[in-house]
């Protein structure tokens, strides 16, 4: 299958890679030439302009934009609503706001083009690890692009088999799913990094904790001078707590427990706010990730050990650079 994509950094350029890889064929576009330049020596059709890669695409079109969500995402998407035609399809990978994709797809539905919000999970680890996907749209479309979300997706590896889903939708268990209507997508994806918040933070927190275990604030008897970076890598090991983030923890433990380099600068992108936001509409409890976005927010103003520990696994999932700037409330943001 063909599959146009805006956008080459961290993430768009890798799925092109996969998809490549896999049998697929693509046509990128990039305001960096260089990185159009780079797929293109890998296989890739190279496009100097979003008419040029409209052009280049075969009919009916499957044009995927990775972009840093907000502003560029919203006037790429409109600027795309007078290039393409009926039965085209849009495709929004990145961290958008839900209720952008509801406000697109109406838009784009006076021609007939499809739109297909994507959150898409993997950071820079997804060209070898495969992204898990949470797609949103019209069923049509979300089924004519399956054999590009199944190669993108990670596939079932040695997870064993969760009992009780005989007869459920197996995309599942390939790393993704057809959550529901437009803005489905990148509503779970939104829910998924509120919590991604609050596991960061516990483990954050947790690893504070031990740190100070060899501290002069504690009595003599019960003094600990722990070894963090062993107690990371035991707890991968089988541990009830064992998951990525504990896995980019040890690696980050294993180079430089004191985690000189990083400020404690913690960024937000996003998705956190509205996670909240959301919990607000819906009347449900969230104190776990409300406190997690919160001490985001204090870490600007305090530096600790625990938040060196969030920038190192922030940086170690998605290339995160401290100090980035967030996205405004009411408008797309987020980032890999």
């Amino acid at each position: 299958m063909q599959l146009g994509m805006i956008g080459l950094g961290r993430m768009g350029g890798n799925i092109v890679r996969r998809i490549m890889r896999n049998g697929h064929t693509a046509v990128v576009f990039d305001k960096d030439a260089k990185a159009v330049e780079a797929l293109a020596g890998e296989g890739a059709t190279g496009a100097t302009s979003l008419e040029d890669l409209v052009a280049k695409l075969d009919k009916p079109r499957a044009l995927w934009v990775m972009l840093p969500a907000g502003r560029i995402t919203n006037e790429t998407i409109t600027a795309l609503h007078g290039l393409m035609e009926a039965d085209d399809i849009i495709i929004d990978g990145g961290n958008s706001f839900y209720q952008d994709d509801i406000r697109h797809a109406a838009e784009l539905k006076d021609k007939g083009i499809h739109f297909v919000d994507v959150g898409t999970s993997g950071g820079v680890w997804g060209l070898e690890r495969g992204y898990c996907m949470m797609v949103g749209g019209h069923k049509k479309a979300v089924d004519r692009l399956d054999p590009i979300l199944k190669t993108l997706a990670p596939g079932r590896g040695d997870i064993p088999r969760t009992p009780g889903r005989e007869g459920r939708d197996p995309r599942a268990e390939e790393g993704y799913i057809h959550a529901g209507p437009t803005g489905a997508g990148h509503f779970v994806k939104m829910i998924h990094n509120g919590i991604e918040y609050g596991l960061m933070q516990a483990y954050a927190e947790g690893f504070d904790i031990l740190r100070h275990a060899n501290s002069e604030d504690v009595p003599d008897f019960r003094r600990y001078d722990l070894n963090l970076g062993d107690i990371a890598e035991v707890w991968r090991r089988g541990s009830v707590v064992s998951s990525w983030l504990l896995d980019l923890t040890a690696t980050a433990l294993a180079g430089n427990e004191s985690l000189d380099g990083f400020s404690g600068y913690v960024e937000d992108s996003g998705e956190g706010r509205w996670t909240i936001n959301a919990a607000v509409e819906e009347a449900v409890p969230a104190d776990v990730l409300s406190n997690a976005l919160y001490r985001r927010f204090r870490s600007r103003d305090h530096d600790s050990y625990a938040d060196k520990l969030l920038s190192a696994m922030r940086k170690g999932f998605g290339g995160h650079i401290e100090g980035a700037p967030a996205p405004a409330m009411g408008s797309s943001g987020g980032r890999k």
